[in-house]
């Protein structure tokens, strides 16, 4: 959509990200290296395609694997060490933007209950 294109877009809108409800999210068991994580989120825009997606996700302390899509989030509340496999180590709290690479195999060890407002493009 091109900027002057509005559309098909939703309309504008503002949430508060620390207050924002969350639902339960599915994390594959084979993910967890250690701990107990729980991970929670709720998408608050897609795009009609599927291509992009806003929302913010929570995940509890512990020890978890993934294999990243393009994205960029910052951090509201919570602290992590994200580890890139063959690159770099990511220490991550409020007010951390952060920017993951397709493809990037990843290692998040959760010190506090982290929580994230991302945007994700396929």
């Amino acid at each position: 959509m091109s900027t002057s294109d509005h559309s098909a877009a939703p309309a504008s809108f503002s949430v508060s990200v620390a207050d924002v409800e969350l639902e339960a999210d599915d994390l594959d068991p084979a993910q967890i290296v250690s701990g107990d994580p729980v991970v929670t989120g709720r998408v608050l825009w897609e795009s009609a395609d599927g291509k992009q997606v806003r929302g913010i996700w929570q995940i509890t302390p512990g020890v978890v694997t993934d294999v990243e899509a393009n994205e960029l989030f910052v951090v509201v509340s919570g602290r992590a060490t994200v580890e890139v496999e063959g690159g770099e180590t990511l220490e991550v709290g409020p007010g951390s933007a952060c920017v993951l690479r397709e493809g990037d195999r990843t290692t998040w060890t959760v010190h506090e209950t982290l929580r994230k407002a991302y945007h994700i493009s396929y």
